[in-house]
């Protein structure tokens, strides 16, 4: 199905996954590489729309059952109508988040099963893998802090210990897979993890 190489950023809120996104992109554009960068949720109109529906403070009253599917109908709708169609062309597709957020966040920290989850991502992602997964580790305390009160959205300002589940559910993923995850260590400069991020990808290209 997919010629190009799909590049995922996973981690807390706050722990600077979006902008090594956008700096790899960059840094592979200027070595000559066509690259498209997108995020989740979201995406193609449809998939942003169910992300102003996810986000909302609004949308309190969400049950995680209702959660876990609105993620995986914006997450189709982008694999679909962008990833795939992109990595068909031979392009590298960067993700800020992709489905190991939802093991994360609604597995992990809401407690839903995770072989339903998987069942369903299977399903709304066309059976799409990431071929490299970055994970930025952050202490959830200190990826909390650096984002402002009045600007959180709805998954922001859940309490601390929902944060610390969403952590602990990332870091056993990457246990689980570590052939696809590499572990960041966000408390490292922005730079720092950035010529770690290239060194790794350097050798990706290289395979």
């Amino acid at each position: 199905m997919k010629k190009g190489l799909f590049i995922t950023f996973e981690g807390i809120e706050g722990c600077g996954k979006s902008t090594q996104a956008r700096m790899l992109k960059e840094f592979l554009i200027n070595e000559g590489k066509s690259v498209f960068l997108t995020r989740e949720p979201g995406g193609p109109k449809i998939a942003e729309e169910i992300r102003e529906m996810l986000l909302s403070v609004n949308n309190k009253e969400m049950l995680p059952q209702t959660e876990v599917l609105l993620y995986m109908a914006s997450r189709s709708q982008h694999t679909g109508e962008w990833i795939i169609p992109e990595l068909e062309k031979g392009n590298i597709v960067i993700s800020d988040r992709y489905y190991d957020s939802t093991f994360a966040y609604q597995g992990a920290a809401r407690k839903i099963d995770g072989k339903l989850i998987d069942t369903i991502r299977r399903y709304a992602t066309f059976g799409l893998v990431p071929d490299l997964t970055f994970l930025v580790d952050l202490p959830e305390e200190i990826g909390l802090s650096r984002i402002l009160k009045k600007d959180a959205d709805r998954l922001e300002q859940e309490s601390m210990k929902f944060h610390k589940r969403v952590r602990k559910g990332f870091l056993e993923l990457a246990k689980k897979e570590p052939e696809r995850f590499i572990i960041l260590d966000g408390k490292k400069s922005i730079n720092e993890i950035h010529h770690d991020v290239i060194n790794i990808i350097k050798k990706e290209l290289n395979k």
